[in-house]
């Protein structure tokens, strides 16, 4: 491995676990609550009364609750349309923050608390040995138009699952093809299993390939290959890898386990 990518990777690697043990990272996830479960209208453990009106979800509550939006108290009631993530979510509660979710038209509120039992029992990430025989070249097939596909995810409900094309690439002369999402950038997205699976490396993992150039072409770098949300906190709601994305062979590079004390 040259020294470049050395650097390279020792610094992803750093930013990576930065982020999933910041503040408001993955790891200080507590709770997923779907607003269709509680017609009372109360979630456990977060104060206020939270209701579906329409497009957005009110939120009521009193001054005591101790609530705050935008940085000030909530005495009142206020409507609330999805949130970008927890660094952008308007309601806190003392040091948490109450992320406004929605997905296929259910809503849902996430609670992010930076004094969450994962985040302090946190100990790195495991990851294989960077190789950069698993650093392939790529083509990106785009589908005539966008599919969607039904997969169960880790919460044990089934959703939909919007899938833009193939990405092949070539593994000891023998092609493989991982059906692909795009992100609004352009980058591809894989949920994908193979032969570490479940043994080890984690169930599952997640590969985000930057976008193709105009002819299709893309770098398949697996050495970047990432842990799910749900390897770090049980309440998100990872999508399993639809069918066609599990690999036959082993991909012994990128994230394995997360590694608790």
């Amino acid at each position: 491995m040259s020294t470049d990518a050395q650097q390279q990777w020792k610094a992803w690697r750093e930013e990576r676990t930065g982020a999933v043990s910041a503040p408001y990272g993955p790891l200080s996830l507590t709770g997923t609550h779907w607003l269709a479960d509680h017609p009372d209208r109360r979630i456990p453990a977060v104060p206020g009364e939270w209701r579906e009106e329409g497009e957005t979800v009110l939120l009521t509550a009193a001054a005591p609750d101790g609530l705050t939006v935008d940085g000030r108290p909530l005495d009142g009631e206020v409507r609330l349309t999805p949130d970008g993530g927890p660094g952008t979510a308007r309601v806190a509660h003392g040091g948490r923050r109450l992320l406004v979710l929605r997905r296929e038209g259910l809503w849902a509120v996430r609670v992010f608390d930076p004094d969450a039992a994962a985040r302090r029992a946190f100990a790195g990430i495991d990851v294989f040995d960077h190789d950069e025989r698993w650093v392939l070249p790529g083509r990106f097939r785009p589908y005539d138009s966008a599919r969607t596909v039904t997969v169960e995810n880790a919460d044990g409900r089934e959703r939909g699952l919007g899938l833009a094309g193939e990405l092949a690439f070539d593994l000891a002369g023998e092609e493989h093809t991982l059906r692909v999402a795009t992100e609004a950038d352009g980058s591809l997205w894989a949920v994908f299993a193979d032969g570490t699976s479940g043994t080890s490396s984690y169930r599952f993992r997640f590969l985000r390939p930057p976008a193709p150039d105009a002819r299709g072409r893309v770098t398949v770098d697996f050495n970047r290959a990432l842990l799910p949300p749900c390897a770090f906190a049980e309440h998100f709601i990872c999508p399993f890898p639809p069918p066609g994305n599990t690999l036959t062979v082993e991909v012994p590079a990128g994230e394995r386990n997360s590694r608790t004390r």
